[in-house]
């Protein structure tokens, strides 16, 4: 049997695999990341889906990006360039009435104004409430949190920088934060907003990649975790210059710059652990890799059952990862358009931003039955974007790409499975749905294709599907994500890390959980 050995070994080539990797590599560690599929990336893959037409083939935008990765990866000399629109989000509304949401609060006070004067007038209150909440987040995030009910003073003393957070905003900044966080969104815009249509696109910021409805407790938490690092815009929204791939590239060059070494097709088949330590890796192929430490970027099913296996975990610890829901319930349809797509009421020069198809809290709320009862959303909360308007290479000139999330289309269907059917009556549900805002769409669709939670699951080896390894509420956040016993990026196996989305502070492209699981390796 070929043995090698190595510093470091990190299972996966996501964002946060490849930021620890990084980091690591700058502080002198001989860093090997291992990927299984034949390119890195993971969930921010951009990619060619039918001849000449590409697409960001999960996210389309990214909310935010932990400005430690930005400044210590130097992301920006390796490439990386984000593309702010002026108008970041377009809520359709019927007959024309949509809302646009820009950079510049007042800018969307102003377009607040045509369906509410009160509304507007509360706007900028609104905004500033949101961006003084998520500081205390952004401060949270970039801590480990305590181990509990272990937290000793020396713990405690480094949870300090929480404090600047109530300098800038007093105790009732906490007190506003503790009533927030646990609340559904239609508790929160009730206390500011009449309009139908600015409540639920409000609300949307709450579901973000849930599988329940605005109705939920703790959607407020939500809401705050897609606003951090806003700098006062709602529904902050930016798009990677050249697809979502490029910040993976700007990510892998920087990693390699310090001698990292990154091996695709190289599928992890066993963690190995002798008398619960942690010490290599078996590939697929036979070959075993010892290691000092290994971190794994998965997902924590797929690391602990799938890799190690419950006959070398402690049952309680065991029960712990049974208990963590997943509940993947997003789908992706990109569509292949042989024109620019004709939205009424906004014009190409606005059309290079995100749209959303949610007309009330109500619908919401129904769209979210779907995931509850198992079934097809006949009018699913959708998001889509024109990807192809902000790269000019996703499409063949004259030509477009449109690209669309599916919320609410669940994992588990009852009494039917995901096969042709199945996915021929989600994408024609979601073409019906979007026809009253795009009129002419089917006319113009060349081909599409469709990632559901299965396909999902299977392409990026995400348990259920789940785009956040795990789902982000507050009894799976913090010091319980992913459970109690592996809340500091360390797990109870000596030597091996976890440093994934599911993975305190949960999902996005930010880059946070791999910068904060590598500090904790540094230490």
């Amino acid at each position: 049997m070929e043995m090698t050995r190595q510093n470091v070994i990190i299972i996966g080539s996501g964002v946060n695999s490849l930021v620890a990797a990084g980091l690591l590599a700058k502080e002198g560690k001989d860093v090997l990341v291992l990927e299984s599929r034949n390119k890195i990336g993971g969930l921010a893959s951009t990619q060619e889906f039918f001849p000449e037409f590409k697409c960001n083939v999960i996210n389309d935008v990214v909310k935010w990006i932990d400005p430690r990765v930005m400044k210590k990866l130097d992301l920006k000399e390796y490439g990386l360039e984000l593309i702010q629109p002026d108008i970041v989000r377009i809520a359709l509304g019927e007959n024309k009435n949509h809302i646009f949401f820009h950079q510049n609060p007042k800018e969307s006070s102003t377009a607040i104004a045509k369906h509410s004067e009160n509304d507007a007038r509360v706007w900028d209150n609104f905004v500033q409430y949101i961006q003084n909440l998520a500081q205390f987040l952004e401060e949270l995030y970039t801590l480990t949190p305590p181990s509990l009910p272990n937290t000793g003073l020396k713990d405690a003393l480094g949870m300090h920088s929480l404090l600047r957070p109530l300098w800038n905003n007093g105790t009732r900044g906490l007190v506003n934060l503790i009533r927030v966080a646990p609340m559904m969104m239609p508790e929160l815009v009730d206390e500011w907003f009449e309009n139908t249509l600015l409540r639920a696109a409000v609300s949307t910021a709450g579901i973000h990649h849930l599988s329940f409805g605005p109705f939920a407790a703790g959607t407020g938490y939500n809401l705050l975790h897609q606003h951090l690092y806003s700098n006062g815009v709602f529904h902050q929204a930016q798009f990677v210059k050249g697809g979502t791939g490029c910040l993976v590239s700007a990510l892998q060059s920087s990693a390699e710059s310090v001698g990292v070494e990154i091996r695709k097709s190289s599928k992890v088949k066993e963690i190995r652990v002798n008398n619960g330590i942690c010490n290599g890796i078996i590939l697929e192929n036979g070959k075993v890799i010892e290691a000092d430490q290994v971190i794994s970027g998965l997902d924590p099913n797929n690391t602990f059952h799938r890799l190690i296996g419950p006959a070398n975990l402690n049952p309680n610890f065991n029960t712990q990862l049974n208990n963590i829901r997943y509940r993947g319930s997003i789908a992706r349809i990109h569509f292949a358009l042989n024109s620019l797509p004709k939205i009424p009421g906004i014009s190409e020069e606005k059309m290079d931003t995100l749209f959303a198809i949610a007309p009330s809290i109500e619908y919401l709320e129904k769209a979210a039955d779907s995931v509850k009862y198992g079934q097809i959303p006949e009018k699913p909360y959708i998001e889509f974007t024109i990807p192809s308007l902000v790269n000019k290479s996703f499409a063949p000139e004259g030509k477009h790409v449109l690209s669309v999330t599916v919320q609410n289309a669940p994992y588990h269907l009852r009494n039917q499975s995901w096969d042709k059917n199945t996915k021929d009556q989600l994408r024609q549900n979601v073409i019906i749905v979007m026809e009253k805002y795009i009129p002419e769409l089917s006319s113009i669709i060349e081909a599409a294709s469709l990632f559901t939670p299965v396909d999902i699951e299977k392409e990026f080896d995400l348990t259920e599907g789940n785009l956040n390894h795990g789902e982000m509420t507050l009894d799976q956040f913090m010091f319980m994500r992913p459970t109690m016993s592996t809340a500091q990026y360390k797990t109870p196996i000596k030597n091996l890390y976890l440093c994934g989305p599911g993975t305190h502070p949960g999902g996005g492209l930010h880059g946070a959980n791999g910068f904060n699981a590598a500090r904790e390796i540094l230490k």
